[in-house]
């Protein structure tokens, strides 16, 4: 079956289609709720609930840009939701705002398993918007925008992940050097 032939389908509720969809981006999904949650539970958990989502909103798709660009804006905004109605982010004034600090990931060996973890264990202020900015190049306008914070929080929150990171690679560094 085509990909516009399985949309169809979706959208007359075809629960093998949907199946099907379900086999077919999953794994691709379950990457982007992976880079926003902090487990792979809550991970899981999120993308149910973006398919569930997909599924109900599939007649809204025009067949305007990509179908999977589509899917992966629900996911991420179901994932961000969560995260709203919790309000977890701190509020800081502009003159707050600290330098960014760049950590470079050269490679050095360093594991991708590693560096996924210690970005899920950041809290979770810091790796929605580390996440947005440094791997889906929002910019802090658009993190402010969907995340319902100012542009100064959105960038403090990003120099507040890049510490915490830096720190932890260079711990990790210097613990495998001996």
């Amino acid at each position: 079956m085509t990909l516009n032939e399985l949309i169809i389908q979706c959208k007359k509720q075809d629960i093998k289609a949907q199946g099907e969809l379900y086999k077919k981006y999953s794994g691709t999904l379950l990457s982007i709720c992976l880079r926003y949650s902090p487990n792979y539970a809550e991970a899981e958990d999120s993308l149910q609930d973006s398919f569930l989502t997909i599924f109900k909103k599939i007649d809204q798709f025009k067949d305007k840009g990509s179908f999977e660009g589509w899917m992966k804006r629900i996911t991420v905004n179901t994932v961000l939701q969560k995260y709203r109605k919790q309000r977890v982010f701190d509020i800081n004034r502009e003159d707050q705002i600290e330098e960014e600090a760049d950590v470079e990931i050269e490679d050095e060996g360093i594991p991708l398993d590693f560096l996924l973890k210690i970005i899920q264990e950041l809290p979770d202020r810091y790796r929605l918007v580390f996440t947005m900015y440094v791997m889906d190049d929002y910019s802090h306008k658009e993190i402010a925008e969907l995340l319902g914070i100012s542009d100064g929080t959105s960038k403090s929150n990003l120099a507040r992940a890049r510490m915490i990171l830096k720190t932890k690679i260079e711990d990790y560094k210097t613990l495998n050097r001996q």
